[in-house]
């Protein structure tokens, strides 16, 4: 099945229904349709070919799902990319994959013009906001009333989608994911979570692949979503009680502004079951602290880009293990693997390498990275993780995060866990500075809990009572908020360059 086919069969399966709520406005799957056709005609019209590469870059918006539709509909391929990005990070997305038409709207535009200086040649900009004029051309004007003569958007196998990725190590890849990857993983991450009809919140931004995918399910499953622009606690709360919501996906750090958000209990929240949390690690203690005080699973699970991009998942039916991303949805294949390639017994650490119909045929225009990652249809993820006798994964850190102290390893997440269990810790996050005699050394970067205090000597004690001498941080530096890319990962890599600045002067 191809992408357009998703809202096909959603309308030949479930008939009009609302789908999409946005501020004030509903819109149904027909509708959805109809922009979508308009919206395909009119970017033939403007010369977008069969294959040709569409950004879109904008916060969430109705639009940006019509255009989702629309793009692959001319059979064209989309580019989603995060509004927040810095316009050299556009350039290079533009330039690199060559796109003909960028999608966006005024709280964007100014970056993006400023991103198109020095192109070879300028994509059509298409803005969802302003009247068109010479550089610009309105979203809906763009549109064909005629919904007829569409190409043949090819083959489940074509890609569907590049998606950029947040290159923190150098310029960001694009991640080829084809029709088959999107669907194949929707479908059964929808199986393995029993998802049921119903209406879902879109507070992750839709330029991620979390994001997308959460739409591609509702599609799927005849639900409705709640799109938002921003993540704004007051108003997902209030979307809770309104539209009676049962279960959404969110990252920890929505997670935790739902459990800190002192005017909770105004708001009826008995409809929610159970909430999806991904893209970074979510601490075993807020976990627990979010059950308790809401009643309601939270069902951590695993996925990256690569892997288009759910890998492993908690569902209904399997008890929730603290610590755990849960099992393989169906259709997964993953093993844990040593340096040299052979995989290691039930508890061992390894690194996590993943196949399925989920994962990418590779990245766009980079063979080198594509065969450093892919072999023998495995993806090597990068992530260092273990799997106990039921099953159950448990991520131990990025690969690349590893501190490897006096000829010790130690992993960031073990040390992130204890501090984030101290009253006085609002997060944490642990890196690896040089040091001439251990070859590197911990240093905690902690966030204070509003109102409390403490002193870097009580938390290096604190780990001290809790942890093994090599794995107790040497230092311990307190900042006001941690950096974080547009969907809440701790950016690690800035940590470092901050903490190295701090403790090495």
């Amino acid at each position: 099945m191809k992408l357009k086919d998703l809202l096909e069969t959603n309308i030949s399966e479930f008939g009009e229904y609302p789908f999409l709520f946005f501020k004030e406005r509903i819109y149904t799957n027909l509708e959805t349709r109809r922009y979508a056709d308009q919206f395909a005609a009119g970017l033939r019209r403007m010369g977008i070919a069969k294959g040709d590469r569409v950004m879109i870059c904008m916060p969430n918006c109705p639009e940006v799902l019509f255009a989702y539709q629309g793009v692959t509909r001319a059979g064209a391929i989309i580019v989603p990319v995060m509004f927040t990005l810095h316009p050299k990070e556009l350039h290079y997305i533009s330039r690199n994959s060559e796109a003909k038409a960028i999608i966006t709207s005024s709280y964007v535009l100014q970056n993006v013009e400023k991103s198109l200086e020095a192109l070879p040649e300028r994509p059509a900009v298409i803005i969802t906001d302003l009247p068109s004029n010479e550089n610009l051309t309105n979203f809906y004007d763009c549109m064909n009333q005629v919904e007829s003569d569409l190409v043949d958007d090819g083959n489940v196998d074509d890609t569907a989608v590049i998606l950029y990725t947040s290159g923190t190590t150098g310029n960001p890849k694009g991640v080829l994911l084809t029709h088959k990857n999107l669907f194949s993983n929707a479908l059964n991450s929808a199986k393995h979570n029993d998802t049921e009809r119903g209406t879902t919140l879109g507070v992750l931004p839709l330029a991620h692949v979390y994001g997308l995918t959460v739409s591609n399910v509702c599609y799927l499953t005849g639900s409705a979503i709640v799109v938002f622009s921003s993540f704004d606690v007051k108003e997902v709360f209030k979307a809770i009680e309104t539209y009676r919501v049962r279960t959404f996906s969110a990252v920890p750090a929505m997670i935790h502004a739902m459990f800190s958000f002192p005017n909770a209990d105004d708001y009826d929240t008995s409809s929610l079951e159970s909430v999806g949390s991904g893209s970074a690690p979510l601490p075993v203690a807020l976990l627990n602290a979010f059950q308790q005080k809401f009643g309601a699973k939270v069902l951590e699970g695993y996925g990256l880009s690569e892997a288009a991009p759910v890998v492993t998942a908690h569902s209904k039916r399997i008890e929730v293990k603290p610590g755990s991303v849960g099992v393989p949805i169906p259709g997964v294949a993953i093993k844990i693997i040593d340096e040299n390639g052979v995989e290691v017994s039930a508890g061992e650490v390894g690194e996590l390498v993943v196949r399925g119909d989920n994962v990418t045929p590779g990245y766009y225009q980079n063979q080198e990275e594509t065969d450093r990652v892919l072999n023998d249809s495995w993806l090597f993820t990068g992530d260092m993780a273990r799997v106990d006798d039921e099953g159950y994964v448990y991520i131990v850190d990025r690969k690349k995060d590893l501190i490897i102290r006096g000829g010790f390893n130690v992993y960031p997440r073990d040390v992130e866990e204890i501090l984030n269990g101290h009253p006085a810790v609002f997060e944490a996050a642990v890196v690896g500075v040089p040091d001439e005699r251990m070859g590197e050394e911990l240093v905690a970067c902690v966030v204070k809990q509003p109102g409390n205090e403490v002193t870097e000597e009580e938390l290096i004690r604190f780990c001290q009572d809790h942890l093994a001498k090599n794995k107790t941080p040497r230092r311990v530096i307190f900042l006001e908020a941690l950096p974080r890319n547009g969907v809440g990962k701790i950016l690690k890599t800035h940590l470092r360059k901050t903490a190295t600045d701090i403790v090495i002067r």
